[in-house]
């Protein structure tokens, strides 16, 4: 399948390029620095700027015909919503949130006419958990996962297309770095499985996802680790 992922430079999205270039899919994927890998095409993108979106939308249109969409590009902001300014606001939810509505809407429109297509959105369980310090980061991720449900119904009625989220529970990237252990350790606390995550979750509730045989599986959004 031909695959594109937001953010491959690191973390998260630099793993699932990695593991689907593996699998011989076709990987496709952005982020702000410029870097080559086997079996996969970089654009170099800011995900805050539209235009710059666009653009990449209509180059990739014009190679490929993008079967699965993985918005993982995301940052957060852990500050006490009285210290974060308009622009870091801006910032996440245009990244977060914008660039995502924007690259679903835009391959969608493949996906409707091939009659295929899987998004897989992210998510955070700083949703359910109501973080305190993460109240905009929390905000932009509730945002997602509306997007997300609502963008299934809307797009169901096109032929075998899903739109699902995964939220994943702390994983050892630089998104938590700078959060203090203390906090870490009492998010994990409120696990079913208190643990860290590890990629390989991520990429097996994905497997599921983008299946071509979980075709009925659309709307949903899956916190790892056992949060509710």
């Amino acid at each position: 399948m031909n695959i594109f992922i937001t953010g491959t430079s690191r973390g998260i999205g630099r793993y699932l390029m990695e593991y689907y270039a593996a699998q011989g899919h076709t990987i496709f994927g952005c982020s702000r620095s410029s870097f080559e890998y086997p079996n996969y095409t970089h654009f170099v993108a800011d995900l805050t700027d539209e235009q710059a979106c666009m653009q990449l939308c209509r180059k990739l249109r014009k190679i490929a015909q993008i079967d699965v969409l993985i918005n993982n590009a995301g940052i957060a902001s852990m500050n006490h919503f009285m210290m974060t300014s308009y622009a870091q606001l801006e910032t996440i939810f245009k990244t977060n949130v914008f660039s995502s509505f924007l690259f679903m809407r835009e391959f969608s429109k493949g996906m409707i006419k091939s009659g295929f297509g899987r998004i897989v959105n992210f998510s955070s369980v700083a949703v359910p958990l109501s973080i305190e310090g993460e109240a905009v980061y929390a905000a932009s991720k509730s945002a997602t996962e509306t997007l997300t449900r609502i963008t299934a119904k809307e797009l169901g009625k096109f032929g075998n297309i899903t739109v699902n989220a995964i939220a994943p529970n702390p994983i050892e990237t630089d998104i938590i770095k700078h959060v203090p252990k203390d906090k870490l350790n009492a998010l994990i606390a409120q696990q079913a499985i208190p643990r860290y995550g590890k990629m390989e979750d991520i990429a097996n509730a994905l497997d599921f996802f983008i299946d071509p045989n979980s075709s009925m599986i659309t709307g949903q959004v899956v916190y790892l680790g056992g949060i509710s």
